[in-house]
């Protein structure tokens, strides 16, 4: 192959060469292939140094980068950013006001119990239950702006939060951001994964306290004196805990007057937290462990469905719930856990151990998780 003066190849001479890759990498051959950049040649260190080296230097110039073994040596394969488009990002855009109207009617009818027949004739009634949507929203967007500040200050390529629209009770099924690329390090990973829970719980603390500062709403006389099953969503420990702070009652013995529904958006917080802390692939929960503790949190996320799987078999032969009782929601995260785990976590580049500052941050993270979490968070009660 012809060569520079350099002594480099001068196939692709417009590709990235770090000064990490041309001091601990010979390079017999650089080519393009499906928009990638593929460095063949041999290292001179161990790949874990290698990549070690050369994922900051790659970062900076707009690329993720891995290392791989091959017959004739190694291969350096440097991936570009996958920025999306500039300017409005429609899609999230759209899924965001989806939910809002989503959370609004399902708000409206179930929270503030506005007639539907109401809301057909003047759709703007349903902007009656705008406290409970921003509630909702305000604590699942607080939730994943944590991950994505905590990503765009690492130079991570994370995007913006897809928030999903969903039926009755809540009116959304949460929100998620996606992130590309491999993780620097363990350190950016467990910053990244912790973000979220970190700035979701003190979101769902504010909004709980106001929701119970809040006057309790009316439930109307014909449905409070009614005969017939309700879904009743218990109180974890720590909104009773919220509660006794704040001096105020979470349940009235009126029939007619229920908390206000701004609390059903701490409660929505406490609960996805408990979720995604789920010690099991790519969830928050996975990150934090993974950054912790290593490759060995795979062992960990393997015992996770057997336990969920337990909790619903105790609850369904023990204590005799039926599966619309919590029964199977903890069965369908076991079956969601096992597939998530067998997906695998997240794998950083720079296997270097925590220090125990974000140790302390993570035991801690799953010590208010934990408050979080009842063996029957959600329960068909028949009045």
């Amino acid at each position: 192959m012809p060569e520079r003066e350099d002594g480099e190849p001068s196939e692709a001479s417009d590709v990235p060469r770090p000064e990490p890759l041309r001091t601990f990498f010979r390079i017999d051959e650089v080519r393009r292939e499906d928009g990638r950049v593929r460095y063949v040649g041999e290292s001179y260190i161990p790949e874990r140094t290698l990549l070690r080296k050369l994922v900051p230097q790659f970062r900076d110039a707009g690329y993720d980068v891995d290392v791989e073994t091959v017959e004739s040596g190694h291969v350096v394969v440097a991936t570009p950013f996958d920025r999306g488009r500039d300017g409005i990002p429609w899609v999230n855009v759209a899924m965001f006001a989806a939910t809002v109207l989503s959370t609004l009617l399902v708000g409206a009818v179930g929270w503030y119990y506005v007639p539907i027949g109401e809301i057909t004739a003047n759709p703007l009634t349903a902007l009656r239950a705008w406290p409970f949507t921003a509630a909702v929203l305000g604590v699942l967007m607080t939730h994943e702006l944590g991950h994505y500040a905590a990503g765009r200050y690492h130079g991570v390529d994370v995007s913006l939060p897809y928030v999903i629209p969903f039926l009755p009770p809540l009116g959304t099924l949460g929100a998620v951001i996606r992130m590309r690329g491999r993780m620097p390090s363990r350190k950016v990973l467990f910053d990244i994964g912790a973000a979220g829970p970190i700035a979701g719980l003190v979101a769902t603390v504010v909004v709980t306290a106001i929701g119970l500062s809040l006057d309790p709403i009316r439930v109307p006389a014909e449905l409070a004196n009614a005969s017939g099953t309700v879904i009743r969503f218990n109180n974890p420990p720590l909104l009773d805990i919220i509660a006794a702070l704040v001096g105020q009652p979470t349940g009235y013995e009126d029939p007619t007057l229920t908390a206000h529904p701004v609390v059903i958006g701490g409660w929505v917080g406490m609960f996805f937290t408990l979720l995604n802390l789920l010690p099991v692939g790519q969830l928050d929960g996975g990150h934090i462990v993974r950054a912790m503790v290593g490759p060995r949190q795979e062992t960990i996320a393997a015992l996770v469905p057997g336990a969920l799987f337990s909790v619903a078999a105790y609850l369904y032969f023990w204590r005799g719930l039926g599966l619309d009782e919590s029964v199977g929601l903890w069965a369908f995260w076991g079956v969601f856990a096992l597939v998530i785990a067998f997906n695998g976590p997240a794998n950083p580049a720079d296997e270097e151990r925590l220090g125990w500052p974000r140790v302390a941050v993570g035991l801690a993270t799953f010590g208010l998780g934990a408050l979080c979490f009842l063996l029957v968070p959600i329960q068909v009660v028949t009045t």
